[in-house]
C-alpha cells in the first residue's frame, strides 16, 4: 500500500534537514531522555520514526523496537498496522516519531504501549511541529520538514525526489529549475 503523500501548505517554509543536523539533534534528545529517563526500550512509529528511535536507542545503550501505524489518506485516523516488534511488557518505555503536529500517531502507539503493558512510558520526537507536547523534543518548528532518509524515492526504475518534497523545494525558490530525476 503506497504511503500518502504530505500536502504542502502554500505559505509554508521548508527546512531540508542533513545527516549532520540530524545526528546533533539526536544526540541532544538523547542527553534530555537520559537526564531525566533511562528507558529500557525504545520503540520507533514506522516509517519516519524508526531511524531516530535506533540512533538514540543505540546512544541510551538499550533495546530497539518498531510499531508502524499508517494513515491511509492525509487528513483520516491513523490505523495501527502492526505491534511492538518487542513486548513492552514491564518495561521504562521511550516511544519515538520523527515529527508530531495533531498527535493523532502519538496518541495511538502511546495506547497501544498501554495495552501491551508498558510499565512507564514517555513520548520523544525530533521535531515538535504541532499543539501535541511530546515529553522530549530536539527542536520546535512549523516549517515542512525534509527528512534525509526520505528525500528519494524510486519511481519507474529512477530515483527520483519525492513529489511533496520537489513541490515544497520549488515553492521556497531552492530547486530554481533543477530537474528533480536524477
Amino acid at each position: 500500500m503506497p504511503r500518502a503523500a504530505r500536502k504542502v501548505p502554500q505559505q509554508k517554509s521548508v527546512l531540508e534537514v542533513e545527516w549532520a543536523f540530524f545526528g546533533e539533534l539526536c544526540r541532544s534528545l538523547a542527553l534530555k531522555v537520559w537526564k531525566e529517563y533511562q528507558p529500557d526500550l525504545v520503540v520507533g512509529i514506522a516509517r519516519a520514526g524508526v531511524i531516530p528511535g535506533a540512533v538514540t536507542a543505540s546512544m541510551l545503550r538499550c533495546d530497539f523496537a518498531s510499531i508502524t501505524l499508517r494513515r491511509s489518506a492525509e487528513g483520516e485516523a491513523p490505523a495501527l498496522i502492526s505491534r511492538p516488534t518487542q513486548s513492552p511488557k514491564g518495561r521504562r518505555v521511550l516511544l519515538m516519531d520523527a515529527t508530531c503536529a495533531s498527535g493523532d500517531t502519538m496518541r495511538l502507539a502511546l495506547s497501544v504501549m498501554k495495552e501491551e503493558g508498558a510499565r512507564t512510558l514517555r513520548s520523544a520526537v525530533a521535531f515538535k511541529t504541532g499543539e501535541f507536547p511530546p515529553d522530549y523534543f530536539a527542536m520546535q518548528t512549523s516549517s515542512f520538514i525534509i527528512l534525509p532518509w526520505d528525500r528519494d524515492v524510486i519511481d519507474e526504475g529512477e530515483i527520483v525526489m519525492r513529489p511533496d518534497y520537489e513541490v515544497a523545494l520549488r515553492r521556497a525558490g531552492a530547486l530554481k529549475g533543477r530537474r528533480a530525476k536524477r
